[in-house]
């Protein structure tokens, strides 16, 4: 176990999976990198300057091994996460344009994750809690996963959700969870893309207009890529385009781009809302100017939020 770094309990904690890329890069080769949409957002809210926590489960073999210092190195609380002898949970990328992939975690580790395991007293110092991803499809863990959020939820904690959409796993089983998530959801997090896997539809406004009708008062983060994002917050709405930058790799952008909302949320809860868009483009835009996921500093989100174009509201 690593030393404890943080003395005091965090104000945000993120819950789900973390897991291991190996992605192919050509016939014969193969490269490794942490991940999970989860483990990200935490790790960019972490490197944001919020004092940040993980809680899941991960392997004991080199994978795991991995995350675990990654985490550390990411300056995380490590005592949200549980190291168990059982199998990583990977995500095989075999193909990069467009991405193909599939998933290999059969009893792994992420699915033996168990809140009660975590430090005495952290309910009542936390402020947010994230959830989303393969954390929300995989028994055991899904359900426990859904009493926590709805736990912490009545206690008056605020929540953030991303679906984070995943073929074949979030198919028409999944609606119940989305409906459930959505409708006690603080922030929801979703792509064009979301939502059409999501909703099974062609258009993504159906999807759009189906969140905002289970929760009208939430905030509701639509992102579309290089064409930029909407904020919606009750009658608010307002659209925003990324600054300028030389795109290297989107892994992760979405997940930092909610990470940028949550900060300025935690930070200045009272903003415009064209404010907030501002710092989660800026933080979206600047993940994707080096190669794989890496969450930028604030002084580097800060300088491209003067950028973001401001287009309707």
């Amino acid at each position: 176990m690593g030393a404890v770094i943080h003395a005091d309990l965090p104000r945000f904690i993120a819950f789900g999976e973390a897991l291991t890329d190996l992605i192919r890069t050509g016939p014969e080769h193969w490269r490794s990198a942490c991940g999970g949409s989860p483990w990200n957002v935490a790790v960019a809210m972490s490197t944001l300057g919020q004092l940040s926590a993980f809680a899941g489960a991960v392997s004991q073999d080199p994978f795991g091994a991995d995350i675990w210092r990654a985490s550390q190195e990411a300056n995380l609380d490590m005592r949200f996460i549980q190291q168990l002898p059982r199998p990583p949970l990977l995500a095989v990328v075999h193909e990069l344009d467009p991405p193909r992939y599939f998933f290999i975690g059969q009893d792994s580790a992420d699915l033996a994750f168990r809140p009660e395991g975590l430090p005495a007293g952290w309910t009542r110092a936390v402020r947010w809690a994230h959830f989303g991803s393969l954390g929300l499809v995989r028994e055991p863990l899904a359900g426990r996963l859904r009493a926590l959020a709805q736990a912490l939820k009545s206690e008056g904690r605020l929540i953030s959700y991303d679906p984070n959409f995943r073929a074949p796993p979030m198919d028409s089983r999944y609606d119940d969870t989305l409906e459930q998530m959505c409708r006690m959801a603080d922030v929801i997090k979703v792509s064009d893309e979301d939502l059409r896997g999501l909703f099974r539809v062609p258009d993504h406004r159906s999807g759009l207009a189906q969140i905002a009708a289970w929760n009208p008062g939430a905030w509701l983060l639509l992102t579309r890529g290089a064409a930029g994002a909407t904020l919606y917050h009750g009658v608010e709405e307002v659209t925003g385009r990324p600054p300028p930058v030389a795109v290297i790799d989107t892994v992760g952008a979405g997940d930092t781009a909610l990470a940028g909302l949550l900060d300025s949320l935690m930070r200045h809860a009272a903003a415009p809302a064209a404010e907030h868009l501002r710092w989660a483009l800026a933080a979206g835009a600047a993940a994707c100017t080096v190669e794989g996921f890496s969450a930028p500093a604030p002084a580097r989100v800060a300088a491209l939020a003067e950028a973001v174009e401001i287009v309707g509201n």
